[in-house]
C-alpha cells in the first residue's frame, strides 16, 4: 500500500547557494503515522532574512550533523520510491534544496500550492499559512498536535507539515466537490502536473490591477520584459505571460 510523505524544510535562505537547515515530514500509513524532525548543519551562514521566518540560529545548528547523515533524511531516501506519494507545499523550492543533497524524488507528486490554485482559484493568496487562518486550521491544530507529539510553530519546518495534513483535508473536500466521483491522490497529481493561467489582475508592478490579457493588448513589451527580468516569477505566472503573448 502507497505512503503519503508531507514534507516541509527548512533553509538558510532562498539562493542558489543556500541550504536545508531542518527537514520535517509525516508518513502516512495507513492510519499510522509517523513523525520526522530534525535540524541539521550546513556548509554556508544562514541569513538574517531567513532567520527572521523561521527562528533558527546558527548556536542551535552548531555540531549537528549534516543534512545527508541525519536518520530523517537517510528514512527519506528508503521511502523514495514511485509506490509512495509526496506532498509538499511549493513543491519545487523544497525538491530543488533536496537536490542539492543529491536527492531526486522518485515518489509521485503533489504540490498542494498549484492544487490550491486551481482548487481555489478565488482566493486572493494562496500561501500555506494564508490558509491556515481562511479555513480555520488553526482552531484544530493543537489538539492534532498533542495526538503527534508536535510543538506547533509557525514557519517550522514540522509545525507546518502539521498545518500541510489539515489543508490536505480541505483540499480533498474541495477537490470531491469541483471532480464528483475522481480518485483524489491521482487528480492531485494530476493538477500538479497542469500549469494555472492566471486570469486575476496582478498585484505588482507597472499594470497593477490589469489582467495579463489587458496588458498584452496595450504592452507586449512589458510582458517580454518581466519574463527576461524577473527572477521571482514562479511557473504558473510564466506559462500564463507565454499564452497570452501567443
Amino acid at each position: 500500500m502507497a505512503k503519503y510523505i508531507l514534507l516541509d524544510t527548512e533553509t538558510t535562505g532562498a539562493g542558489e547557494e543556500d541550504r536545508v537547515i531542518q527537514l520535517g515530514y509525516m508518513v502516512l500509513d495507513g492510519k499510522n503515522v509517523d513523525v520526522y524532525n530534525e535540524m541539521c548543519s550546513a556548509p554556508v551562514p544562514i541569513s538574517y532574512g531567513a532567520m527572521e521566518v523561521h527562528g533558527i540560529t546558527p548556536e542551535m545548528i552548531e555540531g549537528l550533523p549534516a543534512c545527508i547523515d541525519t536518520s530523517a533524511f537517510q528514512t527519506l531516501c528508503q521511502l523514495n520510491t514511485p509506490d509512495n506519494v509526496l506532498i509538499i507545499h511549493n513543491a519545487p523550492f523544497d525538491l530543488g534544496m533536496l537536490a542539492k543533497e543529491n536527492f531526486t524524488s522518485q515518489m509521485r507528486l503533489i504540490d498542494t500550492l498549484r492544487c490550491a490554485r486551481h482548487l481555489f482559484d478565488d482566493e486572493d493568496s494562496h500561501r500555506l499559512q494564508y490558509f491556515r487562518y481562511r479555513l480555520g486550521l488553526y482552531k484544530v491544530e493543537q489538539s492534532e498536535a498533542d495526538t503527534l507529539g508536535i510543538e506547533v510553530r509557525a514557519h517550522d519546518a514540522i509545525g507546518d507539515v502539521l498545518v500541510l495534513k489539515l489543508f490536505l483535508t480541505e483540499l480533498r473536500k474541495r477537490l470531491q466537490e469541483r471532480f464528483e466521483g475522481a480518485n483524489p491522490i491521482d487528480k492531485m497529481v494530476e493538477l500538479t502536473q497542469t500549469p494555472v493561467f492566471y486570469t486575476r489582475p496582478l498585484k505588482f508592478g507597472k499594470y497593477k490591477g490589469k489582467t495579463l490579457v489587458e496588458i498584452a493588448a496595450a504592452d507586449k513589451g512589458y510582458l517580454n520584459w518581466m519574463l527576461s527580468n524577473m527572477d521571482t516569477l514562479d511557473e504558473d505566472m510564466r506559462y500564463s505571460i507565454g499564452r497570452v503573448l501567443e
